[in-house]
């Protein structure tokens, strides 16, 4: 799919999940975190996965993503195994903590992966990504200059720098007030526009219902997928979306489910 702003094609992927699980510890300190599941995630869809503390979102998230292995079962992306898809630079990567480096320039942080990867800082194409988060005009600012919410943008132009297919995303705003979080959240969607599948961590039933076309609810550990919601509200979604009645239906309807994952 091409990707308007930055000139270049970026293509999505599907990810397709069979039989993961994941048990932490042997014997009897043995946890188990998330009971066997099968999940598809077509390619250039908005998921997001939602649960109480401890179900397991962020454990799944890590495993498709490569940075924890599965107990049993395999995933894929694509026609690639997640260790390909590694080698590939199929992922990127947003966490909470926007962990840029406090002695790189806001342009220095956002080309760090580039750097590493030995691509050279390509100068327009960071410049451009700045646009697209809306920090033109920032390039040489440090991180302690910076909003929580500006550091996080830097941290999404970062993950986007390698153009990966496969957007991968750990509670990026719970750090950040609500206002800020929703118009992140705004901005996320306008990045997004299909041209990569996201997989996205949150505790937020309002945030989940704006974001995703789909949402996967999980139970209290052991983690399982109690809850497969599909989010059929227009796009482009702005805050206007949360207003309607049928927003209000998807977030109850989660919270029924939070409700019952939690008990």
């Amino acid at each position: 799919m091409s990707d308007p702003v930055l000139g270049s094609t970026v293509m999505s992927e599907a990810i397709a999940l069979r039989g993961v699980s994941k048990v932490f510890g042997v014997g009897d300190r043995a946890v188990t975190a998330l009971q066997p599941l099968d999940l598809d995630i077509a390619a250039g869809s908005f998921v997001s996965l939602l649960g109480p503390s401890g179900c397991g979102k962020t454990t799944l998230l890590r495993m498709i993503g490569g940075l924890e292995a599965p107990t049993t079962g395999s995933i894929t992306v694509g026609s690639d195994s997640v260790e390909t898809a590694l080698r590939k630079r199929l992922f990127g990567f947003v966490f909470q903590d926007a962990t840029l480096l406090p002695w790189r320039t806001v342009e220095a942080n956002a080309s760090l992966l580039l750097d590493v990867t030995g691509q050279g800082p390509a100068r327009e194409r960071v410049s451009e990504l700045l646009r697209l988060v809306g920090l033109a005009g920032f390039e040489h600012a440090y991180p302690d200059q910076l909003s929580g919410g500006m550091r996080q943008r830097v941290a999404i132009a970062r993950a986007l720098a390698l153009e990966p297919r496969v957007l991968l995303m750990d509670e990026p705003f719970a750090a950040l007030d609500s206002i800020t979080r929703d118009r992140m959240g705004e901005e996320l969607l306008r990045i997004w526009d299909r041209s990569r599948t996201v997989v996205f961590v949150t505790h937020s039933i309002p945030e989940a219902a704006l974001l995703s076309d789909r949402v996967l609810v999980l139970s209290a550990r052991p983690g399982r997928i109690i809850a497969d919601v599909a989010i059929d509200l227009p796009h482009p979604r702005t805050g206007a979306v949360r207003l309607t009645p049928e927003f209000s239906e998807y977030v109850g309807m989660l919270r029924s489910y939070i409700e019952e994952a939690s008990a």
